[in-house]
């Protein structure tokens, strides 16, 4: 019969220090980023996509821009 170790007792050790935790609480710029989560027919997504391609920019450069010119346009 083969012998079976008992499990390893593992401790999480004590918690850091204030002083260890307190750089944690300034966020990067990229923290910062929110998913937006909406659906768009294919088609307007391919082309969306290929224009930004095209210009060089991102998705998100693109939709950026397209939102501040609505909102020139609108007054806002």
């Amino acid at each position: 019969m083969t012998k079976i170790a008992p499990p390893q007792r593992t401790r999480k050790g004590a918690p850091p220090s204030p002083s260890e935790t307190l750089d944690n609480l300034h966020r990067s710029e990229a923290a910062e980023l929110k998913p937006l989560n909406f659906k768009v027919p294919a088609e307007f997504h391919r082309e969306f996509k290929a224009h930004a391609a095209i210009h060089g920019v991102s998705m998100v450069e693109l939709l950026r821009e397209g939102f501040e010119m609505v909102k020139k346009k609108r007054g806002c």
